[in-house]
């Protein structure tokens, strides 16, 4: 039985293993970061999201000039069979992680989008990571990364959910030398953005509180959900607003949010500590997530893998 590490792959509609070759060296997605991406995951086994995370798939599609090589209907058909393929070969029924990433193909080398041949795509699954309890318990530790800035909407718009995460990947580093869990980056003008894979609020006097998107940030399916529709549900004042580092002392909890964990919460930025635990409005929010999300997975059998 393959080990539970096992990744499946669709390279352009073709099942494989993930650790085989699938694309050529001239792949531009490997060359230069010429892609855009979108990550999915099941709960009760029905694919979350599935409109939202289309949707900003299409505009980063649009932002970067890049045909996309299917339909919605085309897309949800292929990963389908890719977690049909993957449950088999793992003899996995849980919660699974679908990542979608499309290149602007191959071609002769050259920055050049003309050089590309046709757009090329790559579908993985895996199982679905999952917070341990000791993450719900005590919360994640947190690091602001001092050594860059996020990049501004000017140059590479940090709405667009790209193939290129240096920004992100050498933030994260500087955090994690520093012995915390993940990092939080400042913009420009030194406001707080986001982490390096998910977007971040606070509570304070039980409110919620959030960057906005004009602070550079991308626009999360978890976070929009969130504002639009779970913290009204559970009776929660929810709003986007700048924050800088020196209001971090005035902020009860912080927690960040991402579509494969929904809301994680965070024990410390650097030497600000935040509460954690069943009393917070954190895990109220957690909780309410839980909720919507299994509403979702009741009524979308049409998007059950």
């Amino acid at each position: 039985m393959p080990p539970v590490s096992f990744i499946q792959a669709n390279t352009n509609g073709r099942l494989h293993a993930a650790h085989d070759p699938s694309i050529s060296p001239l792949n531009r997605g490997f060359l230069y970061g010429d892609a855009i991406y979108e990550v999915w995951r099941t709960y009760d086994g029905v694919i979350f999201g599935w409109e939202e995370h289309w949707e900003r798939l299409r505009q980063s599609a649009q932002a970067l000039y890049l045909d996309l090589p299917f339909s919605s209907a085309e897309a949800l058909h292929e990963i389908k069979r890719t977690v049909a393929a993957f449950r088999a070969e793992a003899r996995f029924s849980g919660e699974v992680y679908i990542r979608l990433q499309i290149t602007r193909g191959g071609g002769a080398i050259g920055l050049d989008v003309a050089l590309a041949d046709r757009p090329d795509f790559v579908l993985l699954v895996q199982p679905c990571p999952m917070l341990s309890p000791e993450v719900l318990r005590q919360g994640l530790r947190l690091a602001m990364a001092t050594g860059l800035r996020r990049n501004p909407a000017e140059s590479l718009n940090p709405a667009w959910k790209t193939g290129n995460y240096l920004n992100h990947i050498l933030c994260l580093r500087e955090a994690r030398a520093r012995g915390a869990d993940e990092v939080v980056i400042l913009n420009g003008g030194g406001a707080i953005t986001e982490a390096a894979v998910s977007n971040i609020a606070f509570v304070r006097d039980g409110s919620v509180v959030t960057p906005p998107l004009n602070a550079g940030i991308l626009g999360g399916i978890t976070r929009q959900l969130l504002l639009a529709k779970i913290a009204p549900a559970a009776g929660v004042l929810a709003s986007e607003a700048n924050v800088v580092p020196a209001e971090l002392a005035t902020m009860q909890e912080c927690f960040l949010l991402s579509s494969t964990k929904d809301l994680t919460p965070v024990s410390a930025i650097d030497g600000v500590r935040f509460t954690v635990g069943p009393a917070t409005v954190t895990a109220r929010l957690k909780q309410a997530f839980a909720g919507y999300a299994r509403t979702v997975a009741e009524t979308r059998s049409d998007l059950k893998v």
